[in-house]
């Protein structure tokens, strides 16, 4: 990875009717950020006024440039993406609205792929109305893999106490079971292991996977998946090396805090997960796409409609999505290296490793 003075980070605007430019202009009025990173939006100029004037926010100034060739470091950079004739209707869902997410997107992406810049922090879009011929995914995660020529990626929702991935991600519930199988849940294991490793400099992290049942199966008693198709993964990545156990129950797992002698969890399904993970992180949880060769990251919020342009968003789940991307471009740097000369490999941060808790158990001692 090649070395820069800065790292730059792009910035997507999101749908410009509801609180991404809020989030982002209040990141950006901290001047230390500016020392960290020479951070770039993919949006307008324009807008960016009108929601600077909105919500009264005055200690934020765009360099405005017309491609990363002209970032100004110690600056806060802006490249116009849509029509300059473009309408903010704060609270609303408008077709306009997601026209101008995807170009946004498509243009900071299409810069991520180049490598004109080093990472993408995307700011919420409304997953309808950016629907297209162009946009026809659940989200960021699935069209960013495509972009990528990714099959193997993870959904991971970060924050400074939890590590929640999700096997399967946005799909209907009554379509997890029939998704679920032996190769697709040690394919996630295999990502979040490495993701640890090489993005979290991690040396030996822990995975924890949840079943799919109540009581996660009971033997059988409560549903096959457990026992057939969860626990079989669980094995084979042991055998690989990865220090992964399970399946879990994941009521008695959060409710006896076993989670803390965790490096990350694997859950099955997308509430499974991102319940427990909003209700202890919510305000500063981000979301992290694992597996990708590029970085991105995203805060765990949505547009909320309901207070757009009313200066109550709080700016720290988006904060930490731009600490992370940093933290992640850093780790990456150093993991290159030490992948070029393996003895020196102790300079992956030890502390990091707990080495007080012992996890180790028979293969009949996986599952609780």
């Amino acid at each position: 990875m090649a070395k820069q003075d800065t790292i730059r980070i792009g910035i997507t605007h999101g749908d410009i009717n509801g609180i991404g430019y809020e989030v982002i202009l209040k990141t950006l009025s901290d001047p230390r950020i500016l020392e960290m990173c020479t951070p770039v939006v993919y949006g307008s100029p324009k807008v960016a006024a009108y929601h600077r004037k909105a919500l009264d926010i005055n200690d934020v100034s765009f360099n405005h440039i017309r491609s990363t060739k002209e970032l100004l470091p110690k600056k806060a950079n802006i490249i116009n993406c849509v029509d300059e004739n473009i309408r903010v209707e704060l609270g609303k869902s408008t077709t306009e609205a997601g026209v101008s997410s995807f170009e946004a997107l498509d243009r900071a992406t299409n810069d991520l792929q180049k490598g004109y810049i080093d990472a993408l922090i995307t700011a919420p879009i409304n997953k309808d109305n950016i629907q297209s011929e162009e946009f026809n995914f659940p989200g960021h995660t699935e069209f960013l893999a495509q972009k990528f020529d990714t099959k193997d990626y993870a959904m991971l929702m970060v924050s400074e106490s939890l590590k929640i991935g999700v096997v399967t991600t946005h799909i209907p519930i009554s379509k997890v079971s029939e998704s679920l199988n032996k190769e697709i849940i040690l394919s996630k294991i295999r990502i979040i292991a490495k993701s640890l490793q090489q993005d979290f400099a991690i040396t030996k992290p822990r995975i924890a996977v949840f079943g799919l049942n109540p009581h996660a199966g009971d033997n059988g008693l409560i549903g096959k998946e457990d026992k057939e198709i969860i626990l079989p993964a669980v094995i084979q990545a042991k055998k690989e090396g990865i220090m992964a156990l399970g399946p879990y129950p994941a009521d008695g797992f959060f409710g006896s805090e076993d989670y803390r002698k965790f490096d990350a969890i694997l859950a099955m399904y997308h509430d499974q997960g991102l319940i427990p993970f909003k209700l202890a992180s919510f305000e500063r949880g981000v979301n992290y796409t694992a597996g990708l060769p590029a970085i991105r990251t995203s805060p765990a919020h949505g547009t909320a409609y309901s207070i757009a342009g009313e200066g109550k968003a709080s700016p720290e789940s988006f904060r930490q999505a731009l600490y992370l991307a940093i933290d992640v471009y850093k780790n990456r740097s150093i993991y290159s290296e030490i992948s070029k000369n393996p003895l020196r490999r102790y300079d992956i941060n030890p502390n990091q490793v707990d080495e007080s808790v012992d996890i180790e158990a028979s293969e009949e001692e996986d599952t609780i």
